[in-house]
């Protein structure tokens, strides 16, 4: 694997900065505890989620500053879906990531979401992470105009992000709803449209 990466790093002149930034950020998160808040979330995402997506822009030899700001946002955007997506699981292991100071604000302990509580209280929790990731997917698409069309296959990511967002409000930000589970098996269709449309 290190071979490959080597390789990788050397063809594509990538930036080993983004490298180190994900292998130190991963290093930083090996204790599993619970992000302090939703800040904190968002820098872990930034420097993985985003960083890989600033290394794929430099893999399709993309160097512009809107690409890079979408990429950041889209990115944030990831980092709160996967951690909302990932709820269910950790919690039949007993664990919880969810950020303290939104479970804070609306009085939900970690035991609410272990118990698997569709109390209002737990899921305005819920409403509210997925507001703010989709608050960033909407500042990276407000770059649409901006970023080079040959940048759009790095960020199509985002319509699986935007699926899982329209399914939990449709079942009302209960993040253990069954529904949530399934795969969308018309993703893939999804997907090629939005790259036949040269949108993300």
């Amino acid at each position: 694997m290190w071979n490959w990466l080597r390789l990788a790093v050397k063809r594509h002149n990538l930036t080993k900065r983004w490298l180190m930034k994900i292998i130190d950020e991963r290093e930083k998160n090996l204790d599993d505890k619970a992000y302090r808040n939703i800040q904190e979330l968002e820098n872990y995402a930034e420097n993985t989620q985003s960083c890989l997506l600033y290394l794929t822009l430099e893999i399709l030899g993309i160097k512009d500053l809107h690409a890079d700001h979408a990429a950041s946002h889209i990115g944030k955007a990831q980092g709160i879906v996967t951690c909302l997506r990932a709820t269910p699981y950790h919690g039949s292991r007993r664990r919880v990531f969810l950020p303290m100071d939104i479970c804070m604000l609306h009085g939900v302990s970690q035991e609410d979401f272990l118990r698997k509580s569709q109390d209002k209280n737990v899921r305005d929790v819920v409403y509210d992470m997925a507001s703010q990731a989709h608050l960033h997917l909407k500042h990276a698409r407000s770059f649409h105009k901006s970023v080079p069309v040959k940048a759009f296959p790095a960020f199509l990511q985002t319509v699986a992000l935007e699926d899982y967002l329209k399914k939990i409000q449709q079942v009302d930000f209960d993040i253990f709803h069954p529904s949530l589970q399934q795969k969308n098996t018309l993703l893939p269709l999804s997907l090629y449209i939005q790259s036949w449309r040269k949108r993300y």
